[in-house]
C-alpha cells in the first residue's frame, strides 16, 4: 500500500500508511468531529504527536504513562473496552495527553485520569475516564527542583 501524505502545521508533510491510522469511533473530547489521527514525532522522544490526518492543524502531545508515572494502573471501564473491541491487555496499549504550556514548558502536566486507549490489533482507539479516582487531570510532570532549574535556565519566565 502506498504512503499518504498530509501537510501539518508542526512537522510539515507527514508519510504515513493506512495501517498506521487510530481510528476515534467518537472522536476525542473538544474534537468530536475528527476521527482519524497518526503518531508522529521523533522516534527518541518520549513525546509524540498524536496527529489529526483530518486537520493537518490539530496535534496533541501524548507519551506512555510509564513515563510519567511507571506504577500508572488505569482501571478501565468495561464498555470502552468492547467499544474498541477487546478486554485482552495484551491487545491495549495506554497513551496520556500532556499539556505544555508555551512559554513555561516547565509546568508541563498530564492527564493520568483520562487515557487514551488503543486496540494494537484493530487500531480503534478511545480516549476514556479511568475509574481510579486519585488520578489528577493535570498531574504535574518534573518535580519542584527540575522545574526551578528549567525555569533559571530559561530566563525564569512563568
Amino acid at each position: 500500500m502506498s504512503d499518504m501524505i498530509i501537510n501539518t502545521a508542526r512537522f510539515g508533510e507527514v508519510s504515513y500508511k493506512e495501517e498506521d491510522v487510530l481510528f476515534f469511533p467518537r472522536g476525542i473530547p473538544a474534537f468530536e468531529n475528527n476521527h482519524k489521527w497518526i503518531l508522529a514525532g521523533s522516534d527518541d522522544s518520549a513525546i509524540k504527536w498524536l496527529q489529526n490526518i483530518e486537520d493537518g492543524d490539530l496535534a496533541l502531545p501524548v507519551t506512555s504513562p510509564d513515563a510519567v508515572r511507571p506504577d500508572y494502573n488505569a482501571r478501565i471501564p468495561e464498555d470502552e473496552l468492547r467499544l474498541i473491541g477487546s478486554v485482552n491487555p495484551a491487545d491495549l496499549a495506554l497513551l496520556i495527553v500532556v499539556s505544555i504550556p508555551r512559554d513555561a514548558p516547565w509546568n508541563m502536566t498530564a492527564n493520568l485520569r483520562a487515557p487514551i486507549l488503543i486496540n494494537l490489533k484493530t487500531h480503534k482507539a478511545v480516549q476514556v475516564i479511568a475509574l481510579n479516582e486519585e488520578y489528577p487531570i493535570r498531574h504535574i510532570i518534573f518535580p519542584e527542583d527540575v522545574r526551578e532549574k528549567m525555569k533559571a535556565q530559561n530566563g525564569g519566565g512563568e
